[in-house]
């Protein structure tokens, strides 16, 4: 058997151009509705959103020289510092896809361990833009991310020509090898693609509140959810309450509800 906290699992985010304050504040909203960990919210809300979920175990992350990566070294990290001076916790950022794609391996690496060095004692993860890059240049990718010391590699922006597939997960997987971890971004909009890419090893996942509010929806009124020849299962509150933080199983024999009552101190 499988088990997920679901919600701690996915870094809800709103990085549209058009996204507005108020935008950021709903998203703020949900993620303290549903228990999110982490939430991503252009850089010129890092105030509002850090003072929106002030109190709460919610990280802030702040994408780093996003969209298209080609942002020099010096540029990267002064908004990594500016970010996290101003209470960001989780940085994302943009691999150089054109030095990439050029062989330049010592100057991706160096971009990316600068940042990292630059800001030590935050959550670094690294977009690979997957879309963009040849199966070859993927596992370079990987290997770079590790030697330069950040903490994941990251499919796509969701600005790109295409995003998450399974079949990268898996890539990346088998190449960092454990000594990273794999985000799968891009394109992630219902349970049925959020489960495959779980399954295909992602530890943390792109997306937003529509994906808990589609199962919250099918198991509030007592049915459940199958997808990929399993079936959902919550985990309820001390107050029977579907979801929260509690964990979201997923179980392959049995096809009813189990409520299960869990402490959650940590909410």
């Amino acid at each position: 058997m499988s088990e997920w906290n679901l919600p701690d699992l996915i870094d809800h985010t709103v990085l549209r151009p058009d996204a507005t304050k108020i935008d950021v504040l709903r998203l703020c909203q949900e993620a303290k509705e549903h228990r999110f960990s982490v939430i991503f919210v252009p850089p010129c809300y890092v105030d509002e959103a850090v003072a929106a979920v002030a109190g709460t175990a919610i990280r802030v992350g702040i994408p780093i020289g996003f969209p298209l990566g080609g942002h020099t070294t010096k540029t990267k990290v002064a908004e990594a510092i500016e970010a996290v001076s101003r209470g960001a916790l989780v940085l994302d950022m943009v691999i150089n896809v054109s030095r990439l794609k050029s062989g330049d391996r010592d100057y991706v690496r160096r971009d990316i361990a600068e940042v990292v060095q630059a800001t030590p004692d935050v959550e670094h993860k690294v977009i690979l833009e997957t879309c963009y890059l040849t199966q070859g240049e993927k596992r370079i990718a990987c290997q770079l991310v590790v030697e330069a010391g950040a903490d994941y590699v990251k499919t796509s922006t969701g600005f790109g020509a295409a995003g998450a597939t399974v079949e990268d997960v898996k890539l990346m997987k088998e190449t960092v090898a454990g000594l990273v971890k794999v985000k799968a971004s891009g394109g992630i909009r219902d349970w049925k693609t959020t489960l495959a890419m779980l399954e295909a090893g992602a530890d943390r996942i792109g997306t937003s509140a529509r994906i808990l509010k589609e199962i919250r929806e099918n198991l509030s009124n007592r049915t459940y959810v199958k997808n990929m020849g399993r079936t959902l299962y919550p985990h309820r509150d001390a107050a029977g309450v579907v979801g929260g933080a509690g964990l979201w199983r997923h179980h392959n024999r049995l096809d009813q509800i189990q409520p299960h009552v869990e402490d959650h101190r940590n909410g």
